[in-house]
């Protein structure tokens, strides 16, 4: 039988999006731009750099399905594993490594919320077509190699980028909370 998990993962990506947006709602583009203290990004900035994260990794997966897809379907009958831990949530884990996809927006540099949603919408509707029509079985055959959490099939890979926008949308709940007061 075949399993859904793909589906559940996209639909999670869209709902924990969506649920932030709304949130969201009513702050000011200014206030968006804002930095909580020195040295910490705002909520512009965070989104974004959530944006540059999942956008980076997208063409890798995307040429590594039409590379070695054949090997993915070679193998298809091999067992694979579909979940991760939270590895961001692990106090030992490297949060230093962000400023590898530095915001491409900031306080000197604003953009409107409007743009952000319209581009990490945008982004996630093409990794949610990239997904729904292929094989789960041969995507938890392909692997990549991420320095940080190792093999990872493109399943377990699209789990993490969604593990990664969640860790960061509890930041802008967060920073949030203090313009709704």
């Amino acid at each position: 039988m075949k399993s859904h998990i793909l589906s559940d993962y996209l639909d999670l990506m869209d709902s924990q999006r969506e649920s932030v947006f709304t949130l969201l709602n009513g702050l000011t583009d200014a206030q968006l731009s804002q930095k909580p203290a020195p040295k910490e990004w705002s909520i512009g900035e965070i989104l974004d750099h959530n944006y540059l994260l999942m956008a980076s990794f997208m063409p890798v997966v995307k040429r590594l399905w039409n590379w070695l897809g054949w090997y993915g379907r070679m193998r298809r009958h091999r067992s694979y594993v579909t979940n991760i831990e939270d590895l961001y949530r692990d106090p030992k884990f490297p949060q230093w490594v962000g400023f590898l996809w530095t915001p491409r927006f900031n306080p000197r540099k604003p953009v409107s919320f409007e743009k952000l949603k319209a581009e990490i919408r945008d982004l996630h509707a093409t990794i949610r077509q990239f997904y729904e029509d292929k094989d789960e079985d041969v995507l938890g055959n392909l692997y990549l190699f991420d320095p940080l959490f190792g093999w990872c099939n493109l399943i377990v890979t699209l789990r993490i980028g969604i593990y990664h926008d969640q860790l960061h949308f509890d930041d802008v709940i967060k920073q949030a909370s203090t313009f709704k007061q």
